[in-house]
């Protein structure tokens, strides 16, 4: 691997790349968004040179999987990051040269922090998908059950709908836990995690599943992965209300907070919900909070190998 390897910023569309090198400003590419474009780029790359892009859904895949192939380091990067970046960088404007020069600037100054991207398994690939096409499923269930709230004429032929899309949900679950069952380690995972409160088949494993694919330094990685580490803004002696920063995949936000939702209806945990409610938190702060806790504990399971243990999560003592 090169001491200074070059390092390549990507502005990814659907039909084209725009790419722009650290330091020459004054040469710019555009090539298709096509394997033989992407191929024929990379071939004129030194090995071991740095291509770097934002996280599109899909559309960024193509050019990492064959940038892997072809020997160079990748990062695929969360967007918000960079669109945060660019903002501490008061830079003037967006086009797509900008946007790839920026990726290439975040990426020298944070390249020692981020993990070079690695191709899924095709096992893992196919599971993150059915995964997230779930989400999007329930997202837009949610939205069109917004949307009709109230209107008494389409009631009876939307209950209609919605049975069809819990239907196809399922049917998104069965196949998903067909293909854990396929790995292993996977199946493995999976019912360890399932023994935390509030974990259930689905929760389980998406965690399970990216606990094998990204190598998490630990909980706290894997807690600002998800999106939910709180973001403090505090000044001097105010202590302004902090947010989430919701810098990783919706999608796992929204399991994160069904695990907090499921787990403050059970019995065992039901008491911690209401003692966060009485400190004054509103009930989708408590969810919040109850979730990022046994987040945490579902990693430690999955670390230590061993099944949940309820009293200690609440701290209770154990008997002599």
């Amino acid at each position: 691997m090169q001491l200074n390897p070059m390092i390549n910023g990507v502005d990814v569309a659907k039909d084209e790349l725009v790419v722009q090198c650290l330091g020459q400003d004054a040469v710019l590419q555009r090539l298709a968004n096509s394997a033989s474009e992407i191929g024929s780029w990379l071939s004129q790359l030194p090995k071991g040179s740095i291509v770097a892009m934002e996280s599109t859904g899909k559309y960024h895949q193509l050019l990492a999987r064959l940038a892997h192939a072809a020997g160079m380091r990748v990062y695929v990067l969360n967007a918000r990051r960079v669109y945060f970046y660019a903002k501490a960088l008061e830079v003037r404007g967006k086009t797509d040269r900008v946007d790839a020069g920026v990726i290439a600037r975040y990426v020298a100054e944070h390249g020692h922090k981020l993990h070079p991207w690695q191709p899924a398994s095709d096992q893992h690939g196919r599971i993150e998908e059915l995964m997230r096409r779930r989400a999007l499923i329930i997202v837009k269930r949610e939205s069109l059950r917004q949307s009709l709230r109230g209107c008494k004429d389409l009631e009876a032929e939307f209950k209609k709908v919605e049975r069809a899309l819990d239907a196809f949900a399922h049917f998104i679950d069965l196949k998903i836990n067909e293909l854990i069952k396929t790995d292993d380690a996977l199946r493995a995972s999976q019912k360890l995690i399932e023994t935390v409160t509030g974990f259930g088949p689905v929760g389980s494993g998406v965690l399970s599943v990216l606990l094998e694919r990204v190598p998490f330094a630990g909980s706290d990685a894997l807690v600002a992965y998800s999106g939910w580490d709180p973001r403090p803004a505090d000044s001097g002696r105010k202590h302004g209300k902090r947010k989430l920063t919701k810098a990783g995949p919706a999608y796992l936000r929204k399991q994160w907070f069904m695990v907090g939702f499921s787990a403050a209806r059970t019995k065992a945990l039901k008491p911690l919900y209401l003692a966060l409610r009485a400190r004054g938190l509103a009930s989708t702060e408590a969810f919040v909070i109850l979730g990022r806790k046994l987040l945490r504990a579902a990693y430690a399971v999955w670390k230590t190998k061993r099944p949940f243990d309820l009293d200690r999560f609440l701290g209770h003592p154990r008997p002599a």
